[in-house]
């Protein structure tokens, strides 16, 4: 996602070309971000509640008749959810209370699922399924389709996800597998959320609330549950991403020009959280890495030097690498796992950063995601409701290995890519997740990266014009969520909004002229670095890296 070097002959933009106030507003929320970062180097932005663990913990609490004063709250929570515009969280909400259901508001189960990737279909059926028989909103059964819970090739969450889904539909059915429930108690321990997966924490729970023996184990398990509860009474998918963010944050802010004292802080705490085998999670404390974060690891580690976190870097690259796919794409947890063109776009964005050491994998990678690109310019789902996080991560990719045939897969992605972004701009000037939806600013931000490629800045100064709109006093950015997990759930993460517009504002304005009398800017330098000393963060450090 970082920005390289254009070629000598890109044509520069002059500054006439986009909205005035991009300058200023791009400093506001630089200045905002910075805020957000830590002593430590941590960008800390909690996930806010969902109605999904929120009905379940109601439908906990109901169940062990426990703690009723939390009963109260998370209560109170879905009752302001009852009427929501989302019919997922309708549903739940309504079920959870014991409410008649929305006659008018009935879910589109297949539309829903076809959110997510095929190959995830049946286990997110059987999911699905499974909280709809614990809230009472399906009569209890079980699933014939065994690849619901087939667990051959699944990576640590998803097997005891599959268990929990498994052992919830059978209790009543037919006896529960001792095994099964060896592997649920395993994940359960006072005061700590396995993988800080909440979902699958609550899940596990109602698995066991039926057992003999289990009660004491599930009254602690509702304890750590309830120690995340939110303040307004809902429950989260998971506690925070932090590492994904701070990483995503580390490239954003050197895009926009924060300068290399920021960078470095982020770059040695995202060191600091380096697995043993080379690869990060999305947080603090969870064992499974990812092919995500790692790449956008990999990223802000080359962005403060190379040669100063050569030894991360090149375990990092070494994590990857056994990750890669016979297909030349990447997986987002297991090696042997299908392919997914954004892991793969990330990867590809990681490995460019090599030079010619990776060229070989990089070209697969792009010859992979041009296979997966549909007609149309989009990409199979991902880990964002919007179609254009993984076109524009993809944008990128092909744009620093473009090729010299008209007809190379990196062209194909660029071509049928941008013209997807410029086809499905909205009225308003902005873009929405998917056809026909309302702007909001992540997606907006997604296509204005992928424009800043492009010589022509016609569209993206109707882009920044909206994006701008949705910019907040303090500088923070306003926008609707669109992080995915487990596929297809929403969640909401609000820092993401502030990250990619940086992100996106610091590619524009390095498209910009440099302003006269003024050296171009190099290395991230678009503003003092004063200014970048004036968080807290990076207030007295030494540009001495360690």
């Amino acid at each position: 996602m970082r920005i390289a070097a254009p070629p000598a002959c890109t044509p520069r933009w002059p500054h006439s070309a986009l909205p005035a106030e991009l300058v200023p507003a791009t400093a506001r929320l630089r200045a905002h971000v910075l805020g957000l970062v830590r002593p430590d180097g941590t960008l800390h932005s909690p996930c806010h509640s969902r109605v999904l663990e929120s009905a379940l913990l109601l439908a906990l609490l109901d169940r062990t008749r426990l703690e009723p004063a939390a009963r109260s709250r998370v209560a109170a929570y879905l009752s302001l959810h009852c009427d929501s515009p989302e019919p997922l969280d309708r549903l739940l909400a309504r079920a959870a209370l014991r409410h008649k259901p929305d006659p008018d508001g009935l879910l589109d189960v297949e539309r829903f699922l076809a959110r997510a990737p095929d190959f995830t279909g049946p286990r997110k059926r059987a999911l699905l399924h499974a909280v709809l028989t614990l809230l009472g909103a399906v009569p209890a059964g079980e699933i014939s389709v065994p690849e619901a819970f087939r667990l051959h090739g699944l990576h640590t969450w998803a097997r005891v996800q599959v268990t929990a889904v498994k052992t919830i539909l059978a209790h009543g059915h037919r006896a529960v597998d001792e095994s099964d429930l060896e592997l649920l108690r395993s994940t359960q321990r006072p005061g700590t959320v396995w993988e800080a997966n909440l979902l699958i924490h609550l899940s596990v729970l109602h698995a066991l609330v039926p057992v003999a023996g289990q009660y004491p184990l599930v009254v602690e398990g509702v304890k750590t549950a309830l120690s995340h509860q939110r303040p307004d009474g809902g429950m989260p998918f998971i506690p925070d991403e932090d590492t994904w963010v701070t990483a995503t944050a580390g490239v954003a802010l050197h895009a926009a020009g924060a300068g290399a004292p920021i960078v470095d802080l982020i770059a040695r705490r995202l060191t600091a959280l380096q697995h043993p085998a080379g690869g990060w999670s999305f947080a603090d404390g969870v064992q499974l890495p990812d092919v995500d974060c790692t790449s956008v690891a990999v990223e802000v580690l080359h962005l403060a030097g190379p040669d100063v976190y050569r030894v991360p870097l090149r375990r990092a690259l070494g994590a990857l690498h056994a990750l890669r796919g016979k297909d030349g794409g990447f997986p987002t947890y297991l090696a042997g796992a299908p392919s997914e063109a954004c892991m793969t776009t990330a990867a590809a964005n990681a490995l460019s950063t090599q030079g010619p050491t990776h060229r070989h994998e990089v070209e697969a990678a792009l010859a992979y995601l041009a296979s997966q690109q549909r007609p149309d310019g989009s990409f199979p789902p991902d880990w964002s409701s919007s179609r254009l996080h993984t076109v524009f991560r993809a944008v990128l990719a092909a744009s620093r290995h473009p090729g010299t045939s008209p007809d190379s897969p990196a062209r194909r992605i660029i071509t049928r890519g941008v013209a997807l972004v410029a086809d499905c701009q909205n009225a308003d000037g902005g873009w929405g997740q998917q056809d026909g939806d309302a702007s909001d600013a992540l997606s907006t931000a997604y296509a204005l990266t992928a424009l800043s490629t492009q010589d022509t800045p016609g569209p993206a100064a109707r882009g920044v014009a909206y994006l701008l709109s949705q910019q907040r006093p303090d500088g923070s950015i306003s926008s609707v969520a669109d992080s995915i997990g487990p596929r297809p759930f929403g969640f909401a993460v609000p820092a993401l909004a502030d990250v990619f517009t940086l992100l996106a504002l610091g590619h524009l304005t390095r498209r910009m002229a440099p302003t006269p009398c003024r050296t171009p800017p190099m290395d991230g330098d678009l503003k003092d670095e004063a200014d970048t000393a004036s968080s807290p963060a990076v207030a007295g450090l030494s540009t001495v890296r360690p």
